[in-house]
């Protein structure tokens, strides 16, 4: 399961920054063609489907909260500055931190590392 739970929050990164890069809310783009779009190539390898649904969810829906945590930890780099990647693994794990009570913290921190180290730049971990 938990190599299934990285394939989803990577099939939910994806999701995240196509709908940001592609002009997020502000274009009337919709989150869910994308996710099912992303979903149904990865779909015979995730076993929890709705675990993918709830960060994307989750994430849109609480993003003025979760950017008000992020930019006090991040006072030198603007939340509007920081890489579009970075900016939507750092939403991720800041979701699981402080809304997915069945995730372990120190879960949420490694899996956001990896993602960094995966997807993110240089010194994004």
């Amino acid at each position: 399961m938990a190599s299934n739970r990285h394939l989803g929050r990577i099939v939910a990164m994806q999701t995240l920054y196509e709908h940001d890069f592609r002009g997020g809310e502000t274009s009337g783009l919709e989150l869910s063609p994308i996710l099912e779009r992303n979903l149904d190539e990865f779909r015979s390898n995730i076993d929890d489907t709705n675990f993918v649904q709830d960060i994307v969810d989750g994430v849109s829906s609480h993003l003025p909260d979760i950017d008000a945590i992020i930019g006090p930890a991040a006072p030198e780099w603007p939340v509007d500055q920081i890489a579009k990647i970075d900016k939507i693994i750092l939403r991720i794990g800041v979701y699981e931190l402080i809304n997915k009570r069945e995730v372990p913290p120190k879960v949420a921190i490694n899996e956001a590392v990896e993602l960094a180290k995966t997807f993110g730049g240089e010194n994004s971990k």
